[in-house]
């Protein structure tokens, strides 16, 4: 009897994880399960090209579905699983379908942070964590139109650069001092608020909202602590994300801020394996664990996963890196941010490219955020994982990085 695995969750991680297992070899059953009606697509456009009218359905896809048909690979789409069976090895679907599995792989994602102020409930806004969210917001986004953007993380402001570039007015609301005050340094957080008020976006910080409510003319009114009023055309929330772990922990497995899984993307349950947003894991170089929210971590998970269940090579661990395009700037980030970390520019944020480094109390760099630097951003993730310590000379643009990489 063939061999039977399950992935449940048919994005980024799911659809890797799904194509790795056959370039792994292996030869057996494999069900790809997606609740969302398309088969795996990319992510990160949906804030940019897709939004900007500059990206196609086919664009975003990871593989045409001929694939899926010439690999031997069921998938299943506008499919929801309800439960797994540990005991029995099964999956159960909305519609009471029960499959079996021999390995199972969770790609569930994350999902949206919720609002907890008085009128979300009752006051219209925009989420953007699925193809269709992007298209709801890409229909909204009209010239003119003054859209309310609640969270300036790097995807609220990826949004804003786009909806900027369909000449629509922006404002963006941030409890904090500053905006990527969570994930980025003070100089790069610097430099992107420059950008945006630079390209006509309003941003309001320490922005504590207290009530959402409707105006005039379906207006969505925006109430702050201090007694202002914002109103807008539409809004869009985004705050964060949850790992998407309800269906694991129902069936008993180990989370904590998403599933936890181990170097191989085990969970707790030997036979059960997690990729992706949704699983918490740990990094060799950095203490603790960690959710990553990344194509490359899901990348890298799918590998980890399709190694073990094949027997295959697995592969090296990876420095984290992400990357955010706003405008005709591109950052590129290797390497978890630490606040005990001594921050160097290396560079002229004024210039538009510059990078700035975090360095640890051994002069070992930690991370790197680029900006419009990709050599920087390629000889930081080598750096990072080989542990080099450097010398204050390297904050000199014109001084290179390679001899570093050598020692």
């Amino acid at each position: 009897m063939s061999s039977k695995v399950i992935i449940i969750g048919a994005g980024h991680a799911g659809g890797a994880a799904a194509g790795f297992l056959r370039q792994y070899g292996f030869e057996g059953h494999i069900t790809l399960i997606g609740a969302e009606p398309y088969l795996p697509y990319q992510r990160p456009p949906l804030s940019k090209a897709w939004l900007k009218g500059e990206a196609s359905l086919d664009d975003l896809y990871l593989r045409g579905d001929t694939f899926y048909t010439d690999q031997n690979i069921d998938a299943r789409v506008n499919t929801q699983a309800v439960s797994i069976d540990r005991v029995n090895k099964t999956v159960n679907l909305l519609g009471g379908i029960t499959l079996p599995y021999d390995h199972l792989i969770i790609a569930t994602g994350s999902k949206a942070r919720p609002f907890p102020v008085p009128g979300a409930d009752r006051v219209p806004h925009h989420l953007l964590r699925t193809l269709d969210d992007a298209e709801a917001l890409k229909n909204a986004l009209q010239p003119g139109h003054r859209i309310g953007l609640i969270g300036a993380g790097y995807v609220g402001l990826e949004v804003a650069a786009s909806a900027r570039h369909l000449d629509c007015e922006v404002t963006v609301f941030e409890r904090e001092n500053r905006i990527l005050a969570r994930v980025a340094s003070q100089a790069l957080s610097n430099f992107f608020t420059d950008m945006h008020k630079g390209r006509g976006v309003s941003i309001i910080t320490e922005a504590a909202i207290t009530e959402l409510s409707l105006g005039d003319g379906d207006k969505k009114v925006v109430h702050l602590a201090d007694g202002r009023t914002h109103e807008f055309d539409l809004l869009l929330v985004g705050i964060g994300a949850l790992a998407n772990d309800d269906l694991a922990q129902s069936a008993g497995l180990e989370c904590a801020n998403g599933i936890i899984v181990d170097e191989q993307a085990r969970t707790s349950d030997a036979n059960i394996f997690a990729i992706g947003d949704v699983t918490s894991r740990t990094l060799p170089i950095y203490d603790g664990r960690f959710r990553l929210e990344s194509v490359p971590n899901a990348l890298e998970q799918a590998k980890q996963a399709a190694a073990a269940i094949t027997g295959f090579k697995p592969p090296v661990t990876e420095t984290p890196w992400f990357w955010s395009d706003q405008y005709e700037f591109k950052l590129q980030i290797a390497g978890l941010l630490r606040p005990d970390c001594r921050a160097i520019v290396r560079g002229d944020p004024a210039s538009g490219a510059f990078s700035v480094f975090h360095l640890d109390s051994g002069n070992r760099l930690q991370t790197a955020e680029c900006i419009s630097k990709p050599a920087d951003f390629m000889a930081a993730k080598l750096l990072i994982a080989k542990g080099v310590a450097l010398d204050d000379t390297f904050a000199d643009p014109e001084v290179s990085l390679k001899p570093y990489l050598g020692r």
